[in-house]
C-alpha cells in the first residue's frame, strides 16, 4: 500500500476537532486518531510512499513526504509515543492540552518526513506553538509564566533558524535535504561553520536541544505542565532537534564538545535538585548530550547509536515521568523531601519506575544497555585510530563511562529510593487509574523487550550496526559481550556503594537550584521598566498620531469636502464636523489603522522574500 501524505497530518487534523468533543467520545476519538497515525506511519516506513510536492515560489517546491535515513526510527517512536501518551492522558479530559499535544506530535512526525528546509521550518514552528499550549494548560501555579518564557525562547530560536535559512539562500544554497546525511553537500556546507548562515541555523537548533547556557527553558517549563503534558513534552522537542542536527550537521566536531558539556551540566544539576520532575528534566539534557556528541563523531556507527539511543530514551524517560506524574496525580506532591514509604500502596508505579530507572542506567536486560553502548563503541572505534594520546573521542568515551556512574546515582538509585523507599512520609496513595497503569506497563515491557531482543529496533536504524575490529574488518555489533556486561554491573555496584556512603551528604544537598533562566527572569523585567517601557511611551505618541489621529483628521477632511458639495454652502466647516459623528470617523480611521498594519506586515514579508530570491 502506498502512502501519499505525511502521517503527522492526521494528528494535526485531529487537533482541530478534539476541543469540541467531551467525555467518552473524546477518549475514543483521541485513541483512534493516534492509533491510525501509528499504523499509517508504519506503512509509510515499511512500504512505498508517493513523494508529495507542493509549489511554493517560482523555482522552489516544498517536499512534504520524503523518507530520509533516520526517518524510520524517529517517526516510529514519535507516533508510538503519541498513542501511549494519549492512553496515559485520557482520564483527565484536558481537551485543550490534548489538542496542543496532537499539534505538537503531528508536527514532529511531519518534520521527520520533510525534504527541504522550508517545510522543516514550518513544522518546527508548529511544534513550538503546540508545545507552548501544552505548558499553558498545565494548571500548575507557574504554568502561565513558564509558558510565556518557553514561547519566547523557542520563537527566538525559530527566528534565528529562519534568518540562517534566508542567509543560506542568499548565498545560493539549495533548500533540498538529501536522504543520506553522510553523503550530503548541504551537510558538508553547514558543518564547516564558515558562514553566518551555518551558525544561525545551528544556534537555533541547539536552543531546542537544550544546550547550555540556553537550555534552562527545559527544567523551567516541563515541570509546570500536567502529569500527562510532561510526558508529551519529553518526547518531541529535544529529539526532533537531535534528528535535525543529524540531517544538517553530522560530523561537526563542535557538537562533540557541546554534547559533553550538556551531559555534565545535566547530571550535576540533577544530583543537586529536589523537585522530582526537575530531576528528570535535567536528565533529559544529560541524555541528549550523549546523542549530540555521537552526531559530532559523524560515523555510521555513531549516527546509528544516536538514533537508537533517542528511541530508547523516549521510552524510558516517558516511563519515569509517568511514574512521577502518577505520584503527583495521587498525592499532589512533587518534592523529594515530601515523599517516601509509598512502596506498599503504589506497587505497580514503584516497579515501573524502577524499571525506567534501571533502563536509563543501561543495566543489562534493559533497552539502554543495547543502545547507549553503540555510542561508546563508536567513540572507542574512532579514538583507536587516532595518533593523539588524549584525542576528543577518547575524552568523550572517558566522560561517558564516568557519567554512567552519575546517572546511576541520580536516577537509578536516588529517584526510586527517595520516592518509594525512604523514611515513611505517612502518605498512602493508591496506584493511578487503569489507563495510566496500562501505559506504564506497556513502556516497562518495551524497556525490557528491547534490552532482551534489540533486533527489531536495529532494523529501523539508518545504518546497519557494524563496527571495525582490531584488524579493521567489519563485524556486526552485539551488546551482549562479557566486557560490556561486566562493565555495566561494575558501574552499578560502584554507584550503589557511592550513593549509600554519601547519602548523608545527598540529604543536605537536596534543594531547588538556580539555572541560567534566573538571569532573564531578573534582567528582562528591569530592562522593561528602565529602557523598553519609556522608549515605547515616546514612540507610542508618534505611533498614535500616525495610526489614529492622522487617519481621523484625514477622514474628517474628506467627509467635510463631500458634505460641502451636498449641503448648503453657507454651513461652515465646524458645523459639518459636528454633523458627522465621531464614531463614523473612528470607524474609517480604524480601517485605515488596520490597513496600515497590513501594509507594514506585507512590506516585511516582501523584504524576506526578496532576501530568499536574491
Amino acid at each position: 500500500m502506498s502512502i501519499g501524505f505525511p502521517p503527522g497530518l492526521l494528528l494535526i487534523a485531529a487537533a482541530c476537532v478534539l476541543p469540541f468533543l467531551r467525555g467518552r467520545l473524546l477518549a475514543v476519538c483521541a485513541l483512534a486518531a493516534s492509533g491510525v497515525t501509528l499504523a499509517v506511519t508504519i506503512l509509510a516506513i515499511t512500504g512505498q510512499v508517493d513523494p508529495l510536492t507542493v509549489p511554493f515560489l517560482p523555482g522552489l517546491d516544498l517536499h512534504l513526504l520524503q523518507v530520509n535515513a533516520p526517518t524510520k526510527v524517529f517517526a516510529t517512536i514519535f507516533a508510538l509515543m503519541a498513542f501511549i501518551g494519549t492512553l496515559f492522558a485520557i482520564n483527565e479530559e484536558r481537551r485543550a492540552e490534548l489538542a496542543g499535544a496532537y499539534l505538537y506530535a503531528g508536527s514532529a512526525i511531519c518534520a521527520t518526513f520533510a525534504g527541504d528546509l522550508i517545510t522543516l521550518f514550518v513544522f518546527w514552528e508548529l511544534m513550538a506553538i503546540g508545545s507552548t499550549l501544552v505548558v499553558w494548560t498545565g494548571r500548575q501555579k507557574d504554568s502561565g509564566p513558564a509558558g510565556w518564557r518557553y514561547a519566547a525562547v523557542h520563537f527566538v530560536g525559530g527566528a534565528l533558524m529562519l534568518a540562517g535559512i534566508a542567509a543560506y539562500a542568499a548565498q545560493g544554497g539549495n533548500f533540498a535535504i538529501p536522504v543520506n546525511p553522510l553523503d550530503s553537500e548541504l551537510v558538508r556546507s553547514l558543518s564547516r561553520l564558515d558562514s553566518a548562515a551555518a551558525w544561525l541555523i545551528l544556534i537555533g537548533i541547539l536552543i531546542n536541544a537544550g544546550a547550555p547556557p540556553l537550555g534552562a527553558w527545559l527544567p523551567d517549563a516541563y515541570p509546570e505542565a500536567s502529569a500527562s503534558g510532561t510526558v508529551f513534552l519529553s518526547a518531541f522537542t529535544t529529539k526532533t532537534a537531535v534528528y535535525v542536527l543529524m540531517m544538517l550537521y553530522a560530523g561537526t566536531t563542535l557538537l562533540v564538545w557541546v554534547g559533553i558539556a550538556m551531559a555534565l551540566y545535566g547530571i550535576i544539576y540533577a544530583i543537586l535538585e529536589v523537585d522530582v520532575r526537575r530531576i528528570l528534566a535535567y536528565s533529559i539534557i544529560n541524555q541528549v548530550g550523549f546523542m549530540i556528541c555521537a552526531i559530532g563523531f559523524g560515523s555510521e556507527l555513531a549516527l546509528t547509536g544516536a538514533s537508537a539511543h533517542a528511541f530508547s530514551h523516549i521510552i524510558y524517560k516517558a516511563l519515569l515521568l509517568m511514574a512521577a506524574g502518577s505520584v503527583l496525580t495521587m498525592t499532589g506532591k512533587r518534592k523529594c523531601t515530601e515523599m517516601g514509604g509509598m512502596y506498599r500502596s503504589m506497587p505497580i508505579t514503584m516497579v515501573c519506575g524502577i524499571i525506567g530507572a534501571l533502563a536509563i542506567s543501561a543495566v543489562p536486560l534493559t533497552s539502554s544497555f543495547a543502545t547507549k553502548s553503540l555510542i561508546t563503541a563508536a567513540a572507542s572505534e574512532m579514538g583507536r585510530g587516532s595518533p593523539a594520546l588524549l584525542d576528543y573521542q577518547t575524552l568523550a568515551w572517558f566522560n561517558f563511562s564516568l557519567m554512567a556512574v552519575g546517572i546511576l546515582i541520580h536516577v537509578a538509585i536516588k529517584f526510586p529510593w527517595i520516592m518509594f523507599m525512604k523514611k515513611d512520609s505517612g502518605l498512602r496513595p493508591t496506584d493511578p487509574p487503569w489507563n495510566m497503569r496500562i501505559a506504564m506497563i506497556a513502556l516497562a515491557g518495551l524497556c525490557i523487550g528491547i534490552g532482551v531482543w534489540p533486533d527489531p529496533l536495529y532494523a529501523l536504524l539508518p545504518y546497519p550496526p557494524l563496527y571495525h575490529g582490531e584488524n579493521g574488518a567489519l563485524h556486526a555489533y552485539h551488546a551482549w559481550t562479557m566486557s560490556h556486561v561486566l562493565g555495566s554491573l561494575g558501574s552499578l555496584a560502584l554507584a550503589a556503594g557511592a550513593f549509600f556512603i554519601l547519602l548523608p551528604v545527598v540529604k543536605r544537598m537536596l534543594f531547588s537550584t538556580r539555572d541560567t533562566d534566573w538571569i532573564y527572569r531578573q534582567l528582562f523585567p528591569v530592562l522593561w521598566r528602565v529602557m523598553l517601557l519609556p522608549a515605547l511611551r515616546v514612540v507610542g505618541k508618534g505611533h498614535n498620531f500616525l495610526i489614529q489621529s492622522l487617519p481621523q483628521h484625514a477622514t474628517r477632511y474628506v467627509q467635510a469636502w463631500r458634505a460641502r458639495r451636498t449641503v448648503d454652502c453657507k454651513m461652515d466647516v465646524g458645523q459639518i464636523h459636528a454633523h458627522f459623528k465621531v464614531d463614523l470617523f473612528w470607524d474609517r480611521g480604524r480601517q485605515w489603522a488596520v490597513g496600515g498594519v497590513l501594509v507594514i506586515i506585507t512590506g516585511l514579508l516582501g523584504f524576506c522574500l526578496l532576501i530568499l530570491l536574491t
